[in-house]
Formats: C-alpha cells, structure tokens, sequence
C-alpha cells in the first residue's frame, strides 16, 4: 500500500508539472493585505499588552484595535466579521508553543495570513509609591510566571498568581490599589497604567521573544508567501506519522515545524500541526496536501504566509 501511494504521489507530481495546475484548495492570492484606520482588528489582553505591540508593529498602527478577554474570543469575532483580522500569540522562545491556541485553529476555520515577533521584556511593577519589600502576590499571565519563574524563585514570600493578560494583571494591581500586589508586564503596559518600576528585564532568557500569528475567515494568501501550515489526525498504528511525512520527502518539501496535540474525546489519538516550507500555488505542495489528504483523518490548511525569519 505504501509503495503504491508513493507511485500515484510521483504520477500526481509529475502531471502537476506538466499541467502547471494552480489548484489551490480555495485559497486566493492578493498582492497584500490591506487595512485602513477603520479595519477593526481582534488582539488579545488589555491596552499595553504584547499582542497589542505586535498588532500595531505588523500594521504599522493605521487601523482600530479590539481588545479581547479570551484567545476563543478573538478567534470568534473574526469568524462572524465583527473584526477583519485577528492576532494571537502562538509561540514563545523559552517556554515553546501556546496549545491552546493550536485547539482553536482546528476549531475554527479562520486561517493564518501573517505572523510576526516582538521581543519580550518583562518588568515587576507595583502601584505608585510601592518597594519591591512590600510585595508578597504577584500577578501575571501563566506564560509571564513561566518566563520570570527563575526571578521568582529568589523571592519565596512572593506568591506567584496567573491571572488574564500581562497588560490586564497591571490594570488590575493599580484598580486594587494594594502595595503588596505586584504585576509581571511590557514596559509599555507599566508605563500606561502609571505603575512603579520595582525591578526591569526579570525573564529567563536575554533574547526572549514571541511569535504572533495575524488570522483571517479569509481564504487568501499573500505574494510571496512561502509557509504553510497544516493539521491531520491519524489512525493508531505504527509507523502511521514516518508514512505520512514521507509525503514530504518524496515531493522534496522541508518541515519547519511539527506539534501534537490530542484529539478531544479521543484516548490516545493526536492531531499534529505541521509548517511546511513553500506556497500552496507550488505543484509539490499541492501533491504532498493531496497525497495526505487521501490518508489522514481531517486534513485541514490553516493558512499560507510570509514567516518571520
């Protein structure tokens, strides 16, 4: 079976070739995505969080942002159009990939258009007139506490607390007005909220940083893009994942990225989220989404896109 999968991948490869197909699963190309000050954009946190940062980097500012409670939300006012795009945060250096955020892109059928990395600068903030003495509860996203953790260590009576977004955590000490609460948040953050500085840099690692994806209900692709993601699911047997990635080898396709997760309801089942390098225009990617379409459970393309690199 698995010989003669690859004969009709090879067969499939070469009319692709010739035929110069462009069959691109729905996906439209478009010279660029396009925005204006009243192109509402979806971004998760507060005012002063590092998914506003990235929205208005990638933006370059000229549009109006939505700030959103839950990544699900941000995810659900793209699908019914209350924003045009969408911005969440997927991966971050230290600490790896977000999996909440990888359930959500199989849940919905938003798809990747962009991505982009903002440096992550952590500081310890307090209210105004606060020492770093008088803090015994700390605030902060659960990827914040996990970055900073070795700077929380040398503290013990300071309690570690996750809470919503690293801006949201600052507006919350400041609303509580407490001396003893403290928030790990962006430098933008603390300053917008008019905190105190208790202590500045306090994450792991020197270059810390985060990677954001820019979603869309969409079916398009920039020009130029040259990264696709996709996800399946695959039946419980052996060697079912080296088969599936041979797709990959036979059509000359680098994997960037591999990530699994469990399939819901599912004991023991995982759906895997692959980047693949190239556009969904190449021939060979084509064949390769083909070739794993007819054999995984659920294929599904979650976007095509420029990569930061």
């Amino acid at each position: 079976a698995a010989f003669f999968s690859q004969i009709m991948s090879l067969g499939r490869r070469l009319q692709y070739s010739l035929l110069g197909t462009r069959d691109c699963f729905g996906f439209q190309e478009v010279d660029k995505i396009r925005t204006d000050s009243h192109t509402k954009i979806a971004y998760y946190g507060e005012k002063g969080s590092y998914t506003e940062q990235a929205m208005q980097e990638y933006f370059n500012k000229e549009v109006t942002g939505i700030s959103m409670g839950t990544f699900a939300e941000v995810m659900q006012a793209v699908k019914e159009g209350k924003a045009e795009y969408g911005v969440l945060p997927i991966e971050n250096s230290s600490t790896g990939s977000l999996s909440d955020i990888y359930d959500l892109l199989a849940e919905y059928n938003n798809t990747i258009i962009g991505e982009h990395v903002v440096k992550v600068e952590h500081c310890l903030w307090g209210i105004p007139g606060a020492r770093l003495s008088d803090i015994t509860k700390v605030y902060s996203h659960r990827q914040g506490l996990l970055q900073c953790s070795d700077f929380l260590k040398q503290y013990p009576k300071i309690r570690p607390v996750e809470g919503g977004s690293t801006a949201g955590c600052a507006k919350r000490i400041l609303e509580e007005g407490d001396i003893t609460q403290a928030a790990i948040a962006s430098r933008i953050a603390g300053e917008y909220y008019g905190l105190q500085l208790l202590q500045e840099s306090i994450h792991k690692e020197a270059n810390n940083a985060t990677r954001f994806i820019i979603i869309s209900n969409l079916k398009m692709y920039q020009k130029g893009a040259d990264s696709t993601s996709i996800c399946f699911e695959l039946p419980h047997k052996t060697g079912s994942l080296y088969h599936m990635l041979s797709h990959l080898i036979y059509n000359n396709i680098n994997m960037t990225r591999i990530e699994s997760r469990p399939v819901p309801d599912k004991a023991f089942e995982y759906r895997f989220f692959i980047d693949l390098e190239g556009c969904i225009n190449q021939p060979v990617i084509q064949n390769a989404l083909y070739s794993i379409k007819e054999e995984a459970m659920n294929m599904k393309i979650l976007g095509c896109f420029l990569p930061v690199r």
